[in-house]
């Protein structure tokens, strides 16, 4: 399957993650503890890794700006309102659910213009689903473009405004909101 990736009404060329994060992408993959996660590191670092790594976000000269990184990591565990001890907290020890809000809000502090979520609340409890659903509506309410990948029916039926069904790499259906049922995406999925 080819295409292009058009952001903001310029098609982007994308060969590494930090082309990505700077054309306005962030993704968020299924595996948080394997892909999105340093377990043994803080919720603080891991929140901010990717801004580091890929923008220098919080780097002058070379240096950690600790003040600014702080600001913004607090900022985060209150707006996402993640249950944590302290940024100083190892990530690994929090709950599924607020590991996933961390993974979020790493995504977020490089400011995607598009949010790319792969199975976003596989592993997660009730009261976590909620929440991150609440934050998934809001983003898109203030213009970011949600990508959401699922295989939870229900997830998909309640928050998507689009539904495109791919079946063996092959697109078989595309649904408006209201067209979109459990048994047109079954159907398309098998077809």
């Amino acid at each position: 399957m080819r295409g292009r990736i058009i952001v903001g009404g310029r098609e982007q060329r994308i060969a590494s993650p930090r082309d990505a994060i700077r054309a306005g992408l962030a993704f968020v993959t299924e595996d948080r503890k394997g892909q999105s996660l340093s377990l043994a590191l803080s919720v603080g670092h891991n929140m901010t890794l990717m801004s580091l790594a890929a923008l220098g976000k919080f780097l002058t000269q070379g240096f950690i700006r600790s003040r600014d990184e702080a600001v913004s990591v607090r900022e985060f565990i209150e707006r996402l309102r993640i249950k944590t001890p302290g940024a100083a907290t190892a990530v690994g020890t929090l709950s599924g659910g607020n590991q996933q809000k961390v993974v979020l809000a790493k995504c977020l502090l490089v400011g995607p213009r598009v949010l790319l979520l792969d199975e976003p609340t596989r592993g997660i409890d009730v009261g976590a689903k909620a929440e991150i659903y609440a934050l998934i509506s809001g983003l898109a309410r203030e213009g970011a473009a949600i990508v959401l990948a699922s295989s939870e029916l229900p997830e998909i039926l309640a928050m998507c405004d689009r539904v495109l069904v791919l079946c063996e790499g092959r697109l078989t259906a595309e649904l408006s909101r209201d067209e979109a049922t459990s048994e047109r995406i079954m159907e398309a999925a098998t077809a």
